[in-house]
């Protein structure tokens, strides 16, 4: 037993160093003065490169660090009387929202003339309340969960796009780059490796940045690894770094062959990392996944400026990001590339409905997630949040849309992946949105016509201990979710396929606190979040 232990000990430790070291191979930073992190062949990649079905689909993920107020950036106008009594402080005048082409009901922050003209160009999308079941309010703990793509109670140290990666490549990095595949599948903007790009057994990244910081390559030949118990873990990280020597290489040939690209935002961060990427594409690279981030979004105090609530951090923050998204999108398509590329953003959590004293926001659960380009479905997908009559400190929104659902869409409407891959990468079943133009979705207004209609409903409301919960679904899986006002799922009373028509069930509400609480109903691409009260 002792050397069973031992023999496990050894090999635990051999994975701990693989997946904490690889991410470490390291090459100039030689594009635009900023360092570049290549991913290794993947298949979000598969579904990305599909070496069976071929394809140059670009994806672009933006990360907003901090936790973005959603509720300042996407501004309900059909419920502005709500929207300012919650958070009066900080709250935009309703007269400065900027409108949006065919949707009186939404408006988005002043500074974000740069997405609005995209919106009112048709190319952006806005994805409501965007989250997951029992939330996590730690910025590295729901940061892990997004990137990972896992429920919050489950702790995994790999990513998304990494499963994906291995799903496609299980025996990468062994026959990398090749004359198939010469190029990294994904690249991050920066030197540290995401968890998003972590495999089941190793990062599946590396970072460019200096090539003598790691082992100098002679002549494309390793040396022999000496026989000891380390000699394992040389051999592979010499093979890192040959590879990662190779991926510069085509990086920066890619890099050469972008002669013109229109004028970006001077001073801005985003903008320089989107630059970047726009280069790569339409310098032939057949990358497909690229990651930017930018920090910030942490605005407990001082939110806005006192004096004028359209100004101030957050407004600086979201001008950042309109003015860098914009001009990428001019950028690719004065380039001619347009039509290959997506991006969305995403951030690690929402904040709360009602402002604090010190002028801004405390940590949150559900936020709009914006996804951009020219084969984006537009239009707004889901209802503006409901904001209760004298919420509190603790409420929050609920999620409508899991974030998951907005993964699987994009690999199954962007990059054809089929039913396997999407249950080996996301490890169970979401719901597919109608994100982008052509997918098997129906279209967003098709949806939002059905949110028109009550599909959800409870009698008596208000309730004591038990209402009748009734709902109507259309044959396939149905899921409905209580959710509490902290944007928890506290009850699950349907999880199961069932067949059309009209459904009615007991909600018994024994061992919850009075307070107002939510109803959501899932089924196919639709769902709807409707709330309810529970008094004494």
């Amino acid at each position: 037993m002792a050397d069973h232990k031992k023999i496990k000990d050894i090999r635990m430790k051999r994975r701990d160093f693989l997946r904490h070291t690889v991410p470490a191979a390291i090459l100039p930073a030689f594009v635009n003065g900023h360092t570049i992190t290549a991913l290794s062949p993947s298949p979000l990649l598969n579904a990305l490169t599909n070496f069976t079905t071929e394809t140059d689909h670009v994806l672009v993920i933006i990360q907003m660090n901090g936790g973005n107020d959603g509720l300042n950036m996407v501004i309900p106008r059909d419920n502005y009387s709500g929207y300012f009594n919650a958070r009066s402080n900080i709250a935009i005048p309703e007269g400065r929202i900027l409108a949006l082409q065919g949707n009186d009901k939404t408006g988005l922050h002043p500074a974000m003339t740069g997405i609005q003209q995209l919106y009112n160009d048709g190319k952006a999308a806005i994805v409501q309340s965007a989250g997951y079941p029992r939330p996590n309010l730690s910025h590295f703990r729901s940061t892990d969960i997004w990137m990972s793509g896992s429920d919050s109670e489950d702790i995994l140290d790999t990513g998304w796009v990494g499963r994906y990666l291995n799903y496609e490549f299980p025996n990468f990095p062994n026959g990398y780059p090749n004359a198939a595949m010469p190029d990294p599948l994904a690249i991050q903007i920066g030197a540290v490796s995401s968890l998003t790009f972590h495999g089941p057994s190793m990062g599946m990244s590396m970072s460019i940045t200096n090539p003598t910081s790691f082992y100098r390559i002679v002549d494309d030949v390793q040396d022999p690894a000496p026989p000891t118990r380390a000699g394992k873990e040389l051999t592979y990280v010499r093979e890192i770094a040959r590879q990662t020597e190779r991926f510069a290489d085509a990086v920066k040939k890619a890099a050469s062959h972008t002669a013109q690209q229109l004028p970006y935002p001077e001073n801005n961060g985003l903008a320089d990392q989107l630059k970047i990427v726009a280069r790569l594409v339409k310098g032939g690279l057949k990358t497909r996944v690229y990651m930017v981030s930018y920090n910030g979004f942490d605005t407990h105090s001082m939110q806005t400026d006192p004096a004028d609530t359209t100004i101030g951090k957050h407004a600086e923050l979201l001008k950042e990001l309109s003015d860098s998204v914009k001009a990428f999108q001019d950028d690719l398509a004065f380039m001619g590339v347009e039509d290959r590329v997506i991006s969305f953003t995403f951030s690690e959590f929402g904040r709360r409905i009602k402002s604090n004293f010190s002028i801004g926001t405390d940590h949150g659960v559900a936020a709009p997630m914006l996804v951009f380009g020219s084969k984006v479905q537009n239009g707004v997908l889901g209802k503006n949040p409901d904001i209760p009559a004298g919420v509190s400190v603790n409420d929050n929104i609920p999620h409508q849309y899991d974030y998951r659902s907005v993964y699987a869409s994009i690999l199954e409407q962007w990059f054809c992946a089929d039913t396997v891959a999407l249950q080996s990468v996301l490890l169970e079943h979401f719901q597919s949105l109608p994100l982008l133009q052509g997918g098997t979705c129906s279209g967003i207004d098709d949806l939002n016509k059905k949110e028109d209609i009550s599909l959800i409903s409870n009698y008596p409301n208000p309730f004591t201990t038990q209402t009748r919960v009734k709902y109507i679904a259309q044959a396939g899986h149905v899921l409905v979710q209580v959710i509490d006002c902290m944007g928890r799922v506290v009850k699950v009373l349907v999880d199961q396929v069932q067949d059309g028509g009209t459904h009615t069930i007991s909600f018994d509400s024994a061992g919850l606190a009075t307070g107002v609480y939510y109803l959501r109903l899932q089924n196919g691409p639709l769902q709807q979040v409707r709330p309810v009260l529970k008094v004494k």
